[in-house]
């Protein structure tokens, strides 16, 4: 059998990027304890050495997820990622139409996984937690899926400044926004209508792109993922063609 591999959006030999595809968990986790696929697994076989995990995607989110080779560079990424020194765009469709933009500051109470946290404090006060995003374009259909006789949604770029858990899932939510696709945070009639009738069963969050300063080097590094075909297609389909990535 093929062994699985993922798109190498970066590679040197200090760090690799990669495409996350949506549905893949990063590591092993309580959150889904039957699952037998993770990144980490699939890039060290791809790699054929051990690689190190810098930060997290959720595992139905999509798009860049950086690893080092070394652990030495995983702790030097990994500072850049908790003093905000990275840079990380998303795209998201999300239910109704939001402000042209915005800033929200909200903080948020840490959600903790079984497994990965299980040494982290549980008293632990909300952290400050702070998105930026703006419109970009927005779609209305015909259908009357919530008590109006037509359903409007739009894409939104958010640009996350702290690097709390499921921050930009939590954040759309909390100004009546949520992402489409999102079963924890989200409305089950509109996920149920795009899975059915639009062909995207996913959440539909990708992180776009990822800039941050090179821990061996100090250059600094842009990095683009590009969508998958299921969240691509949609954005075509809404006629929101100049946004693909």
């Amino acid at each position: 059998m093929e062994k699985e591999t993922l798109e190498i959006l970066y590679q040197d030999e200090y760090l690799v990027v990669v495409n996350k595809p949506s549905g893949l968990l990063v590591h092993r986790s309580m959150i889904d304890r039957y699952e037998t696929r993770f990144a980490m697994q699939i890039v060290r076989d791809q790699m054929g050495q051990h690689v190190f995990p810098v930060h997290r995607l959720d595992k139905p989110t999509s798009g860049v997820l950086v690893f080092a080779l070394s652990s030495e560079i995983a702790r030097k990424l990994g500072e850049q990622f908790q003093d905000t020194g990275v840079e990380k765009t998303y795209l998201a469709v999300v239910r109704g139409v939001p402000p042209e933009g915005g800033l929200i500051d909200h903080a948020l109470k840490e959600k903790h996984d079984k497994i990965t946290d299980k040494k982290a404090r549980k008293d632990k006060p909300a952290q400050e937690a702070v998105s930026e995003y703006r419109r970009l374009a927005t779609v209305e259909l015909p259908v009357q899926i919530d008590r109006y006789p037509q359903s409007r949604y739009s894409l939104v770029e958010v640009k996350p400044k702290t690097g709390r858990k499921h921050q930009v899932r939590r954040h759309m939510k909390h100004i009546a926004h949520p992402i489409i696709g999102d079963a924890k945070h989200g409305k089950g009639n509109h996920n149920r209508y795009f899975a059915k009738h639009l062909n995207a069963g996913r959440l539909l969050l990708a992180c776009t792109s990822m800039s941050f300063q090179h821990p061996v080097t100090g250059e600094s590094l842009h990095i683009t993922a590009p969508l998958d075909s299921v969240f691509s297609e949609l954005m075509v389909q809404f006629g929101w063609s100049d946004f693909l990535v």
